[in-house]
């Protein structure tokens, strides 16, 4: 669930004399889930295919050999991240038209799900190349069940953007949804995206922030998003780990006390607020970023002269 997985250590390549050709058609891509936090997790076919294929990619080898020795699973692993070059998933590709098996393992969770993998499963589905799916721990839905929340209608938002017209616009989204909304966040930014989604879907809006699901530090807090983002500023969450928030979809009732989304600002109106800023002391170019975070204009429009 980390949102930018450091490059891993490169593994050593395939070894293609260490894997006897397999005479049969293309081998099969196995989509292998593995725990979120607690080794325990882990379904008995996840293990069994981790066994049998003759090749294992994954995110970090690292972490993946902590899984294997704990079920004493030998095959041989190579390195394929976010920051892997075409050439290792054209080894990998070539790899699956010889015939043999080859699963895609990630840190934690399900590969493909914010994590790396689609460029894979994508190539080779389009080769008309078999796509298992192992299933198994699942950090959306760990979060979806501990939240306390109506979750039999759900959607799932990543990680936001950080800043700008993007995240104020996937916020809107959010608070508009009549479906409950999970999303991950960084720790160090829990504190604002709780107030960043206050402010967008009110601060009666029920909510939970899970954290650490499934390891020792486990940790579930339910409230109203006011609350929660209170709470995270003056230091009451532990701003440590893997976070997960879930927000309440929007009722009927909140839907009703919602006020109407302002009229959007125009260039003029925009550049007039630069003006306002400058006279109060403000910077040109600070001003102009204040005024362009706050609207979504682009800063070059703003820079230019009024006609």
């Amino acid at each position: 669930m980390s949102e930018s997985p450091k490059a891993p250590p490169p593994s050593s390549a395939i070894p293609p004399a260490a894997i006897p050709p397999v005479p049969a058609g293309p081998g099969q891509l196995f989509i292998v889930a593995t725990p979120i936090g607690n080794l325990g997790d882990v379904t008995y076919r996840a293990i069994e295919v981790l066994r049998a294929v003759p090749l294992v990619a994954a995110e970090d080898t690292r972490l993946t050999r902590r899984l294997f020795a704990r079920y004493e699973i030998t095959t041989h692993l190579v390195s394929y991240h976010a920051q892997s070059g075409p050439a290792r998933e054209q080894e990998l590709l070539a790899h699956l038209r010889s015939g043999r098996d080859l699963a895609l393992v990630t840190d934690a969770g399900t590969p493909l799900v914010s994590d790396p993998g689609a460029e894979l499963a994508g190539a080779w589905a389009a080769e008309g190349g078999a796509v298992v799916p192992i299933p198994g721990a699942s950090a959306v839905l760990a979060a979806l069940v501990a939240s306390g929340l109506p979750a039999a209608r759900w959607t799932f938002e990543g990680f936001l953007p950080r800043s700008g017209k993007e995240r104020r616009e996937r916020l809107s989204r959010v608070a508009a949804d009549e479906r409950a909304s999970v999303i991950y966040e960084a720790p160090s930014r829990v504190p604002a995206t709780l107030a960043d989604l206050a402010a967008a879907a009110g601060g009666d809006r029920r909510a939970a922030v899970c954290r650490e699901l499934t390891k020792l530090h486990e940790e579930v807090i339910r409230g109203p998003l006011a609350d929660l983002a209170s709470r995270a500023s003056a230091g009451g969450i532990t701003l440590r780990g893997e976070f997960a928030i879930v927000i309440e979809a929007l009722t009927d009732a909140a839907a009703a006390a919602r006020p109407p989304a302002p009229e959007p600002t125009t260039i003029d109106q925009a550049r007039a607020e630069v003006t306002r800023l400058i006279a109060a002391g403000a910077r040109h170019s600070e001003a102009v970023r204040q005024v362009a975070a706050s609207t979504g204009l682009n800063r070059r429009e703003l820079y230019r002269p009024t006609e």
